[in-house]
């Protein structure tokens, strides 16, 4: 492919990431995901969950015995039983269940909620099943789609996982100005036209607004316009329009959440009103573009400074969110970590890894020459990034967890889990942590409809979404990927994986997570068999 072809291609590729008419997921054909059948249980009359350590995702400490009753799909009880290490009180116990689940030493959070995700998979694997099921196993009750929401297929897909026809989170459903099937108003040129779209998409039942960087009488309208119909929004500010839509512009107009760092670092340049490009920066070429941003880490007011804290103070008076998804930009820093991690070989489709190979055309892929300068970059990059969200955290800021996995190296499942230790690496205390995968990830989906949560933490009456985890999550994070944690048995004096999410609960059904995986398993042998087979028949 000549460079004028694969800088065009390229540029394509990129608008779709900054929030553009089109997503990344419409090159390819999307397949529902088949019907539930016999998998999950319930939801039963009355579930016990016996003697299991609760962490209720609000901060506080673990705390159990505790025998949990599920009545329906909602909580019915949280008892504790006994004090740890002396007999557990029989009389105390709630009786007459009609399925139980011996959960005597394990640990039991609510179920996580992806603020950040794309349903489908990517062009080259479409299967939604696969991707159902891989967040369902690593405990991913809910998911907010970042931007395909207004088309039929999600909103088809969220009426099937809510009446649980199918294995899948809670799909909420936020979608790109202009896009969606039945729009013909053509993309978003004017606040009038915003406005429309909005209405538009609101009747649709579309639950709040993916945006970019528009410019800021088109950003006051599209905001503006969902607050009136109970729209949540969230906002990729790229970098093409950023020097006139940055984090704080966005949030004094009302937006809900920014996720990425895209526009925070904008937000606090001190030479420059836009970042220090070098003369031969071309956007269209993701190389340039994903190196060069991290170059923005010594461009910036630093922590401490007045700029800093005045930054903080008013995302917190106007209650921002800040939804981060460091894993998904990880590899920046350290692409061999990312290429090699340990659950490729068993759970990435061929195709999925040929979308994430080097590419002048597939997003994320932008690995051409790939330099020790660009992860030290990187590395900066993050060490300022985490501080601000550490400051923001403990002021009184909302942090959220999201994945946006499918790019990048980022496998659905495991790279929303692969959050919790950036976070924890940020300054997060791991109950910090929880709460961001939980709690706030309910309230950031909740407030803009002005109710209360439903789930995302563990008091009776809510929504029975739940994680059950027989390893302690807190001592170490790594227990809840589905290839476990690797430990030395000091029986056998061989290393052994311990942990994976047990059970995961949604809406009171019981679903067996190591199963779910396994389905996974299946799903990519059988892929690279038969790109096996079309390899070897195309020898002969």
């Amino acid at each position: 492919m000549n460079a004028n072809r694969w800088l065009v291609t390229s540029a394509v590729v990129v608008g779709l990431a900054v929030g553009t008419a089109t997503s990344a997921q419409d090159a390819g054909q999307m397949v529902p995901a088949p019907d539930r059948g016999d998998q999950g249980e319930g939801p039963f009359e009355r579930l016990i969950i016996r003697g299991a350590i609760v962490i209720d995702g609000a901060g506080g400490p673990p705390q159990g015995p505790i025998d949990l009753v599920v009545e329906g799909n909602r909580i019915a009880e949280v008892r504790g039983v006994g004090a740890p290490g002396s007999p557990i009180d029989d009389e105390r116990r709630p009786q007459d269940a009609t399925r139980e689940i011996d959960a005597e030493g394990m640990y039991v959070m609510p179920g996580f909620v992806d603020l950040h995700t794309h349903i489908g998979g990517v062009p080259k694997a479409p299967e939604a099943e696969y991707t159902y099921k891989l967040w369902m196993g690593h405990g991913v009750t809910t998911v907010r789609d970042a931007g395909a929401g207004a088309r039929d297929f999600v909103l088809n897909e969220r009426e099937r996982s809510a009446r649980n026809e199918i294995v899948a989170p809670r799909i909420v459903a936020y979608g790109r100005p202009g896009t969606g099937d039945g729009w013909d108003g053509g993309s978003i040129r004017t606040p009038e036209a915003a406005r429309e779209w909005v209405r538009w998409a609101a009747a649709k039942g579309v639950e709040g607004l993916k945006l970019g960087s528009y410019d800021p009488e088109i950003m006051a309208a599209l905001i503006d316009e969902a607050k009136q119909h109970g729209m949540g929004s969230m906002a990729h500010l790229g970098q093409n329009g950023v020097a006139r839509m940055n984090a704080i512009d966005a949030a004094r107009l009302g937006l809900g959440t920014v996720t990425h760092y895209y526009g925070l670092f904008e937000a606090l340049l001190k030479d420059y009103t836009v970042q220090d490009w070098p003369p031969q920066q071309n956007q269209s070429n993701e190389q340039d573009r994903f190196g060069q941003v991290a170059r923005l880490w010594n461009q910036i007011h630093p922590r401490g400074s007045d700029e800093w804290q005045a930054l903080i103070d008013e995302f917190i008076e106007l209650g921002t969110t800040l939804d981060p998804t460091m894993t998904i930009y990880e590899a920046g820093r350290d692409v061999m970590r990312a290429k090699n991690a340990d659950w490729h070989a068993d759970y990435t489709l061929p195709s999925q890894w040929e979308f994430f190979e080097p590419s002048r055309v597939n997003h994320g892929a932008y690995w051409y020459y790939w330099t020790t300068h660009d992860e030290v970059a990187w590395k900066n990059f993050y060490h300022v990034w985490m501080s601000f969200l550490n400051d923001f955290k403990n002021q009184g800021g909302r942090v959220t967890t999201g994945s946006d996995s499918g790019f990048i190296y980022k496998l659905y499942g495991f790279g929303y889990i692969r959050e919790f230790e950036l976070l924890q690496e940020a300054g997060f205390h791991p109950l910090e942590v929880v709460r961001s995968a939980t709690l706030n990830g309910a309230e950031t989906l909740h407030e803009p409809k002005g109710i209360p949560v439903e789930y995302g933490i563990i008091r009776p009456g809510l929504l029975a979404d739940l994680v059950i985890v027989d390893e302690n999550p807190l001592e170490n994070f790594q227990v809840l990927y589905g290839t476990g944690a690797e430990r030395l048995n000091d029986e056998t004096g061989l290393a052994e994986r311990v942990g994976g999410v047990r059970y995961t609960i949604k809406d009171g059904i019981v679903y067996d997570a190591k199963e779910l995986l396994a389905d996974v398993r299946g799903m990519v042998e059988r892929a690279k068999r038969q790109q096996l087979n079309e390899t070897t028949a195309g020898d002969r």
